[in-house]
């Protein structure tokens, strides 16, 4: 764990949970895609900085989960390195309690309010093509979240959150996405790119993404499909996201109940948006009902 690989002439990831990559700049200056779940993971990035002689110049964040921005803080203290994140999720970046409060809809409970959602706040500025150092390129991936982009350099492509392993989807199985036909574009475009190396956040790299891509596909559809098979008769929210709990074996918490719960509404109004649901007041109730075809 925390291992450096060497994925280009100059390009690297931080073999971690969330992965932590590397371009060099020039020879002694390096920027991060991505700085870690936490604090430790800062610190584990800089002693391999440190160790390389490598000055750190800035952090390009990929998107503003908390498991991607953890390190932000102590490495943006110890170096006064310049943070960027694109968009929406600069503004998560810097006001961190945005996060759970988006997640849950309101001022979020105390159990919602820890450092894997609420990560310590840094100073991040607009990510913009023109601070890039040379070679490095955008590519947008939206879906997962707001905003979220990954970076490409070297024929090295870092993809964020943009999929999942197929161990992650197969114990899981409802994965944490944020506009449902966004991401299912993403892993369209994803699935067609050609690189030297692939680099998701939480799977392994690899020089083919096009499978993993289409099994990703083929899960958000067979959630879709699984939440219209419990809509056949009307039902609230809360009862379908009950039967999913029960239908995938997965354990109610708050922690669940906001990410998954934020999810499954995100597919409900994907499912509605493609005159697949309707969504009907009743007795002051919200019920969902699948449109037969």
């Amino acid at each position: 764990m925390y291992e450096l690989i060497q994925a280009s002439e100059n390009c690297y990831y931080i073999d971690c949970p969330s992965k932590i990559g590397i371009i060099k700049i020039n020879d002694t200056d390096v920027c991060l895609i991505d700085s870690g779940n936490n604090k430790d993971a800062g610190k584990k990035a800089r002693k391999i900085l440190d160790a390389n002689g490598w000055t750190l110049k800035m952090i390009l964040n990929t998107h503003s989960h908390g498991d991607h921005i953890g390190g932000n803080k102590y490495l943006q203290d110890q170096t006064n390195c310049k943070i960027y994140a694109p968009a929406i999720e600069c503004d998560f970046t810097n006001h961190t309690i945005l996060e759970p409060a988006f997640l849950f809809g309101a001022y979020p409970p105390k159990e919602l309010r820890h450092k894997f959602l609420v990560a310590e706040e840094s100073k991040a500025e607009y990510l913009t093509s023109d601070i890039l150092p040379n070679g490095i390129e955008i590519i947008n991936l939206p879906g997962h979240f707001f905003d979220m982009v990954g970076f490409k350099k070297d024929d090295v492509i870092y993809l964020a959150d943009c999929l999942s392993s197929k161990a992650t989807l197969d114990k899981y199985r409802i994965g944490v996405i944020y506009d449902v036909k966004a991401y299912l574009d993403t892993l369209e475009k994803v699935k067609n790119m050609k690189a030297k190396l692939f680099i998701p956040s939480h799977a392994e790299a690899t020089e083919d993404i096009t499978s993993l891509a289409q099994y990703n596909i083929d899960t958000v559809n067979e959630i879709s499909n699984k939440i219209l098979s419990i809509c056949k008769n009307p039902i609230t929210f809360e009862a379908l996201l009950q039967k999913l709990f029960d239908n995938y074996n997965l354990q109610m918490s708050f922690e669940q109940y906001a990410l998954v719960g934020s999810t499954v509404k995100s597919y409900l109004v994907y499912l509605k948006e493609e005159n697949k649901i309707n969504a009907t007041f009743e007795n002051n109730l919200l019920l969902y009902q699948s449109i037969e075809e």
